[in-house]
């Protein structure tokens, strides 16, 4: 067995076993060069590989710090870890589109269990949750149900969640968001969806559950967000 497959093994299994839990650091690369008498691109192979598997994320200058990753309860179609963050707004943009957003609800609520462990919080605290329709060239594409943590994601404001809430969390606050695991399923819609995205009845739609991480490793959203059938899914392009 190659040296940094063996690193990676040893490094996931105690990730797993507990021995770093989420959020922990782990040693230094010079620290694990010598735990593993190995060299330090064989280290940092395999970090990198742990950081495309979702488990860590590395913050230059600061690290590698482990990840808190909840799998979902239904079964996916599809799972993908990605550090592609484009933006909505950036990405239509870019593209010489129009973008709207119409914002259906912008509210303070306890999260559902499910969403409280996926953004690691407890039930009785608080998130902000954002329903909203995305628009490009005046066309529906995307209806999203977010949930953030208000401690995490301070003092979000209804004129963001118009405009783009990834634009503010990394420019106003002055975070970094890193990346993201998600998992894809085709899904039917509601009445009120296929009015809301203007789509007939009996077609489906692209649905999108995501955690988010921030480069710290702590999850700053949680949210599901259904595509017409002929969005160009190039990257998690929601917020």
């Amino acid at each position: 067995m190659l040296k940094y497959q063996i690193v990676i093994d040893d490094l996931r299994q105690a990730i797993k076993n507990g021995t770093y839990p989420a959020y922990s650091q782990l040693p230094s690369v010079s620290k694990l060069c010598e735990q593993y008498d190995v060299s330090k691109i064989t280290i940092n192979k395999a970090l990198g590989e742990l950081e495309a598997q979702g488990l860590i994320s590395r913050r230059r200058g600061s690290g590698s710090f482990v990840k808190k990753v909840e799998t979902s309860s239904a079964a996916p179609d599809t799972n993908d870890i990605s550090g592609q963050m484009t933006g909505f707004l950036a990405e239509h943009q870019a593209r010489g589109e129009s973008v709207r957003t119409d914002v259906y609800d912008f509210s303070v609520v306890r999260p559902p269990h499910h969403v409280a462990e996926a953004l690691d919080v407890d039930d009785d605290s608080f998130t902000y949750h954002v329903c909203r329709v995305r628009c490009a060239n005046e066309k529906p594409r995307v209806i999203e149900y977010t949930y953030m943590p208000i401690d995490v994601v301070t003092d979000l404001k209804l004129k963001n969640a118009q405009t783009s809430i990834y634009s503010f969390i990394e420019k106003d606050l002055g975070l970094k968001i890193a990346s993201a695991h998600r998992i894809i399923r085709a899904v039917m819609p509601s009445a009120e969806e296929r009015k809301r995205l203007n789509v007939p009845e009996g077609e489906p739609l692209l649905e999108v559950e995501q955690v988010g991480y921030l480069d710290d490793g702590r999850p700053f959203e949680y949210s599901v967000s259904r595509h017409v059938h002929d969005y160009e899914f190039h990257s998690i392009s929601t917020k």
